[in-house]
């Protein structure tokens, strides 16, 4: 039961993960709830360093989806173990940015949050 759940809620973050990387290219204002003050998605530079981590976010989406169907509960739970390290890189971006800390840890922080929490039910699964 406890990795079903776990299943199910790494596959939403997969699926979230594309989501959010796909919406850079058709709604680059999105970016502005990453939490970095001053970002402007009007910038051509910045638009292509946003195409950048548009591409990233969907290939980490896609490969947490392929590790969720081709491999064991185990090695799923290492993977988003590791994977967990991205929200918390981009906490520690938007506060060094002195961006919102609301942000930091609402969002960032609260999904490193609960990919530790997936990767512990997977692990002892």
């Amino acid at each position: 039961m406890l990795t079903t759940v776990a299943n199910v809620l790494a596959g939403l973050i997969g699926v979230g993960v594309i989501v959010m990387g796909a919406s850079f290219f058709w709604a680059p204002q999105a970016a502005v709830g990453f939490g970095i003050p001053g970002t402007r998605t009007e910038d051509p530079n910045f638009q292509a360093w946003l195409s950048v981590k548009a591409v990233r976010d969907i290939a980490s989406g896609v490969f947490i989806v392929i590790v969720l169907v081709a491999a064991t509960p185990q090695v799923l739970g290492w993977f988003m173990l590791a994977a967990a390290g991205i929200p918390v890189g981009d906490a520690l971006i938007v506060l060094r940015s002195n961006g919102p800390r609301a942000t930091a840890y609402g969002v960032h922080g609260a999904t490193a949050v609960v990919m530790l929490a997936i990767s512990v039910l997977l692990l002892v699964a």
